[in-house]
């Protein structure tokens, strides 16, 4: 970032905010935000409640009361966020895969048995079972644009049979376990409430593997592209007898398969070879495809209810899931998604809306520097992935009359004769 640009970060951040005025009830509520917002875009090196007040001469106590128990509404805050994201979208330019809504989960090892939803499960962020939270996350991407939309505590079954528990954890009766894909269902749904329209979910086959996940989106009409594990049950025919996804393609099949050249921004493109087949899955139709990786042998199953889309863009939305592990790796080390750290509920979830929401001005703030930018400089932008506001980031000019706390009034490229390039 330029000079100029990092000084244009606070008036930008102050004007962001003003969005969500509406959300709190009194303007000291209001400012307490706006103080933890900018804590979450510092560059302190953990966000949690303790730091940022003492960061910005709020004392501790107050910090932790309005994550805690002052009077606000997380979801109205997350309301706000799809509603700027969905303007956001509108305003960008016409990407050949469209707007791709990216399911899937991270985690945060805990220690002790009080954090809410802590118990020893898997969790990615160490690649084993270990004692810790896992959230479940919905994103979303168009072209270069990326960010979170939404977070969910996933609850255990341990934690929803001992209500007493879930009490002292400050836990509402009514948030019960529920499957991970039911989690990511219930965002896409919030998502699209709000105004937000997914040309095609992808997910991992963690969610591939729930069928009644794929039945809702094939009812809703919501077209989507998952990866599913190999054992996977399929069906040549409706009503038919099922068989195993790599019974049904083998990798033999996708060695001799199509050839597809898929490019990403930070890594070299990879030549994967594909081959597909019309299955049927909860008696409907779909696409299966094996997709086997010529550098490295590495073999895929997907499936989508897409089955006129060229494979080609079936293959880009596919891989787009990448996407999600930059957004995690940018919410955890920039806005802090996962520095929170008591024991209630309430302030788990308000601390986790509250970084996505700042992910969503990062997100938007460096799509228009992208635009402002020669494009030898695209992906340069973003604030605090290089450290660049020192301290919170600073305020604008005047008081709590000022207005920051106003209410503010797909084709794929053509195919080669040797392979099928895609963006």
């Amino acid at each position: 970032m330029t000079e100029q640009e990092i000084v244009g970060v606070g008036p930008a951040f102050a004007r962001y905010l003003g969005r969500y005025r509406d959300v709190f009830r009194q303007d000291r509520t209001a400012a307490h935000f706006d103080t933890y917002c900018r804590g979450l875009l510092s560059d302190l090196p953990r966000k949690s409640i303790e730091p940022i007040a003492l960061a910005s001469g709020t004392t501790v106590r107050t910090l932790q009361l309005f994550v805690t128990t002052s009077v606000w509404s997380y979801d109205e805050a997350r309301t706000r966020l799809h509603r700027f994201v969905a303007d956001t979208l509108a305003d960008l330019p016409t990407d050949p895969v469209g707007t791709v809504g990216v399911i899937d989960e991270t985690s945060s090892r805990k220690w002790g048995d009080h954090t809410p939803g802590v118990q020893r499960q898997y969790l990615g962020c160490v690649g084993k079972v270990d004692n810790g939270i896992v959230t479940v996350h919905v994103g979303v991407t168009h072209g270069t644009f990326r960010t979170l939309l939404d977070a969910d505590l996933f609850l255990p079954e341990s934690w929803d049979v001992d209500r007493a528990r879930c009490q002292a954890a400050g836990i509402p009766d009514t948030v019960r376990h529920h499957p991970k894909w039911r989690l990511a269902l219930d965002q896409l749904l919030r998502a699209n409430t709000n105004g937000i329209t997914f040309d095609g979910p992808t997910f991992d086959e963690g969610y591939g593997a729930a069928v009644p996940l794929l039945t809702v989106l094939g009812v809703m009409g919501q077209r989507f592209v998952g990866e599913i594990p190999t054992n996977f049950a399929v069906r040549d025919a409706a009503g038919g007898p099922s068989r195993r996804a790599d019974e049904r393609l083998t990798g033999g099949h996708a060695e001799r398969g199509r050839v597809y050249r898929l490019t990403r921004q930070t890594t070299r493109p990879s030549v994967w070879r594909v081959a597909t087949a019309i299955v049927w899955v909860a008696d409907r139709k779909h696409t299966l495809m094996v997709a086997r990786n010529d550098a490295t042998g590495e073999i895929k199953y997907f499936l989508t209810n897409a089955t006129a889309e060229p494979v080609a863009r079936i293959l880009a939305v596919a891989f787009r899931r990448w996407t999600v592990e930059h957004l995690f790796r940018v919410a955890k080390q920039e806005v802090g998604l996962m520095h929170y750290e008591g024991r209630d509920y309430t302030g788990l979830m308000r601390h986790r809306t509250l970084a996505v929401v700042v992910l969503g001005f990062v997100a938007a703030h460096t799509e228009r520097l992208r635009g402002e930018k020669p494009r030898r400089d695209d992906g340069a932008g973003v604030p605090g992935a290089q450290r660049p506001v020192r301290d919170p980031v600073p305020a604008a000019t005047g008081n709590r009359g000022h207005p920051t706390y106003q209410r503010r009034n797909s084709i794929p490229p053509a195919a080669k004769q040797a392979s099928h390039p895609i963006s």
